[in-house]
């Protein structure tokens, strides 16, 4: 697929509007990278009240500010390590609010340009994703709250990133036959981000409910391809609301349940992906068939990591990261098949 080729009466570079949001789109992947770290080191109840610290703006460290926090809060003792990472991932997500604030402020001084209902139902996702920052400590890490902050996220990301393709291009011209081809593959690719993002959901899932682990071994869990699951009480995804999940609640194999979904999907995706990724090379898009195939085995070879190495965590966190890379990539190039043009011959 070649690049983009903007209007003549269009130069991105005067658009501030296209500067906050290349900045909000690395503060969001900064963001959800901080919110991975966050769930995998167990300190999303680092602070147990919202959207303070045990009262404090940032987070008790000093002597008698920690005696103070432990007094007020004597069911949620003060730990330091799981403090710092709680609050420094809440900073990061207000930075980005106020940005996709500010976002919206320049799109109401320029309406009627392209972005406007972008930018605003962009603003309503990330005030939603706040709440659900905010639901995931007073309802204890209840799965389905994290789950959905992590879906959030990536969402926010997502919008973020095709606010920038959208204000960066307008239009691309590309031969006819190749445009031919490449709206052929149109259906597929929407699949492809679908497939990906229940998976990305899969995951979520799988990590609010403790259960990468689930599975020690690899290719095959507990030494079976099938080993005893319980899918009704793994997906039960109306448990009631209660207990404190940090830790998880369920059984081994209802975790074992929800670990196993989770490679089918990998390999649902990975089949999806690389077929999308074969057709694109033979219609001519080399290097987008390159890209797509490297992110899907750079994110299937860090899931496989975690369980060969008992989730360390930098891996933990890359493979969080790799499925935005890999959810990305497929979302730009549905953008740019969408918004191609065919190049008619004079």
């Amino acid at each position: 697929m070649r690049p983009y080729q903007p209007d003549s009466d269009f130069n991105p570079r005067n658009d501030w509007r296209l500067r906050v949001a290349m900045a909000g789109t690395i503060l969001a992947v900064v963001v959800v990278v901080l919110g991975a770290f966050t769930r995998l080191v167990d300190a999303g109840l680092g602070c147990p009240d919202w959207p303070g610290c045990y009262g404090h703006l940032t987070w008790p460290d000093e002597a008698h500010e920690i005696s103070r926090a432990n007094a007020a809060f004597p069911d949620a003792p003060v730990a330091t390590d799981k403090t710092w990472p709680e609050m420094v991932h809440r900073y990061f997500a207000g930075a980005l609010l106020l940005l996709v604030a500010g976002l919206t402020v320049m799109a109401w001084r320029r309406r009627g340009q392209r972005g406007f209902l972008h930018t605003h139902f962009l603003l309503g996702l990330i005030i939603l994703q706040a709440a659900f920052g905010m639901w995931t400590v007073t309802l204890k890490l209840w799965p389905q709250v994290v789950t959905a902050h992590l879906l959030g996220g990536m969402a926010t990301l997502s919008l973020l990133w095709l606010l920038v393709e959208r204000l960066r291009y307008r239009k691309r011209l590309i031969p006819v036959h190749e445009f031919r081809a490449l709206q052929r593959l149109r259906p597929l690719a929407i699949i492809a981000v679908v497939a990906v993002s229940l998976q990305i959901a899969l995951g979520g899932w799988t990590s609010s409910n403790y259960a990468a682990l689930a599975c020690a071994d690899f290719p095959t869990c507990h030494g079976q391809w099938w080993p005893d699951m319980d899918f009704s009480q793994g997906f039960n995804v109306a448990q009631h609301i209660g207990p404190n999940y940090l830790g998880g609640t369920l059984e081994s194999d209802a975790r074992t349940a929800i670990h196993v979904t989770h490679r089918i999907g990998a390999l649902v995706v990975s089949a999806i992906v690389l077929v999308l990724a074969w057709l694109a090379w033979r219609a001519g898009s080399r290097r987008w068939a390159i890209g797509l195939a490297g992110a899907l085995l750079l994110q299937v070879s860090l899931g496989i990591a975690n369980v060969a190495m008992s989730l360390p965590l930098p891996v933990a966190v890359a493979h969080n990261a790799g499925a935005a890379l890999l959810l990305l990539g497929l979302l730009t190039f549905c953008y740019r098949i969408q918004t191609a043009q065919p190049k008619m011959k004079q």
